[in-house]
């Protein structure tokens, strides 16, 4: 039996090591360093300490060596892509290339001397269903917590009634047997206080609606295959002048509507045939058939029950977005008459627009551009003359297209409609190319002036998913995929009647 060791008297494992002759190694005492002001009290080589354990290698491994493109580089290293616009404005997703997040501000863009952007225009180009209108609404959306307003002039599918029901806005309909009614002769807020006004200001707010009507007068009679010579021209100026009360001083401006127009031109006054130069009635008949015509036409066909009498319909400018709804008339099948209508809702939507109050801000939708431009020359110049006053006016116009050729459809090849309607491009420094079919990639390099891999991204990456789109902003350019929230993917879901 082991005797007890009595606490206190057993010898430690360094006793027992030193009986066979070996010792433990100690552990030096700290000695503090003399002089504490050196950072480093000890120098390093360069190299480092040679030892074990240190971590010093002798010679260095041998490094592979290979030769690639700017192209196949990028699959192994990716590039870091240049600075993005700067975080203003509505957020729309994220920047392909350089990972960060995607803002669109155009009239902010236009202020920054930095971007080059001289228009707050923007023109969207996409196949359909590659989601051009979920853009367009994310963008409205979004866009509202920074003081916008929308107005879709002629939403011709009716993709906008669920977004301004959203809202709280219950969406106005135009079409045949609809009781709606709009009229694009309507004076608008330059006739507000009229009496009030000197003959200076009379005169200057005269002036600019009767040019308004007379542009519109001018598309709607183009659009008939008339001619609007001079002589049509005067006709007009001075039948508007009759009808209001222009001529006769009166201190209101009576109210115009185009069968008033007509009717005017079927039973003309004595005064209206000498302030035209006309000898005789006769001859008045005579010079102003084919104009007189295309106005009867017109007001019995294309624009009757909905564009022929006094508006049913006053915009509350207050509300979030202000949409008129063509979906019934689109329904007939009839894009002539489409592209009419939306022709009178622009200039009515211009003449509600010509005094805006210090910081109303307006984001004003031209969808389906194409079926107006299709029209006439004179078609196409209003539509030239909406979008040139954009900078003026303080809106932020978007145009939809399907296809960079659409515009182009204005007229015969090398017409001047064609020629002015292919110079709208050029009225947009902003252009969003969305997913488009390889055959359209000649027309994209042709008019746009893309490069071989700007189009492959719009022929085929924006192809793979919805929502990706080719930002053109001046002479950058960005590849961006648009995010939607839940509300917004319910909102922008356009294939009701498909599913």
């Amino acid at each position: 039996m082991s005797k007890r060791v009595a606490p206190g008297s057993a010898r430690r494992i360094d006793d027992l090591l030193t009986d066979f002759g070996t010792a433990l190694p100690r552990r030096k005492s700290f000695v503090p360093d003399p002089t504490p002001e050196r950072l480093f009290p000890k120098a390093v080589p360069p190299k480092g300490v040679r030892g074990k354990g240190h971590g010093w290698a002798a010679s260095l491994p041998p490094l592979a060596g290979y030769q690639t493109t700017s192209e196949q580089a990028a699959v192994l290293w990716p590039l870091i892509a240049g600075d993005g616009l700067p975080p203003w404005g509505a957020e729309m997703g994220y920047d392909v290339l350089s990972g960060g997040r995607f803002y669109c501000d155009p009239m902010g863009w236009v202020l920054d001397d930095s971007i080059p952007v001289t228009n707050p225009n923007v023109f969207i180009f996409g196949k359909p269903g590659r989601g051009k209108s979920a853009l367009v609404k994310a963008f409205m959306l979004r866009m509202i917590r920074f003081g916008y307003r929308s107005l879709v002039l002629g939403d011709v599918k009716d993709e906008y009634e669920d977004l301004a029901r959203f809202l709280g806005v219950e969406p106005f309909r135009i079409g045949p047997g609809l009781p709606g009614r709009i009229n694009p002769l309507d004076l608008g807020p330059l006739a507000h206080d009229w009496q009030l006004q000197n003959r200076q200001e009379q005169h200057r707010r005269a002036t600019v609606t009767f040019n308004r009507w007379l542009f519109l007068l001018r598309g709607l009679v183009g659009s008939q295959g008339v001619t609007f010579t001079p002589t049509e021209e005067r006709v007009i100026n001075k039948v508007l002048r009759h009808l209001t009360g222009w001529m006769s001083g009166a201190s209101r401006l009576a109210p115009v509507t185009i069968p008033k127009v007509w009717h005017a031109l079927d039973v003309p006054t004595d005064q209206l045939v000498a302030d035209c130069r006309y000898e005789s009635r006769q001859d008045f008949f005579d010079g102003t058939r084919p104009l007189r015509d295309a106005l009867g036409a017109l007001c019995e066909g294309s624009l009757q029950g909905m564009f022929d009498t006094e508006s049913t319909y006053v915009p509350d400018w207050r509300a979030p977005i202000q949409t008129l709804s063509l979906r019934s008339l689109h329904d007939t099948g009839n894009n002539v008459a489409v592209g009419i209508a939306l022709m009178c809702l622009n200039s009515w939507g211009q003449g509600m627009r010509e005094i805006a109050g210090s910081g109303d801000r307006r984001i004003v939708l031209r969808d389906e551009a194409w079926l107006q431009t299709r029209l006439s020359l004179e078609a196409v110049m209003a539509l030239d003359a909406n979008l040139r006053l954009s900078r003026t006016e303080g809106d932020i116009q978007i145009v939809t297209y399907h296809k960079p050729s659409d515009p182009l459809s204005a007229g015969d090849q090398g017409s001047q409609a064609a020629q002015i309607a292919k110079d709208l491009l050029n009225l947009s420094d902003i252009r969003i190319l969305m997913g488009q079919d390889e055959a359209v990639a000649t027309e994209l390099s042709a008019l746009l002036g893309l490069t071989d891999m700007q189009q492959q991204v719009v022929t085929g990456w924006a192809m793979q998913e919805k929502g990706r789109a080719l930002w053109m902003v001046g002479d950058l350019r960005f590849k961006v995929k648009t995010l939607l929230t839940p509300i917004e993917q319910r909102l922008t879901f356009t294939n009701e009647a498909v599913s």
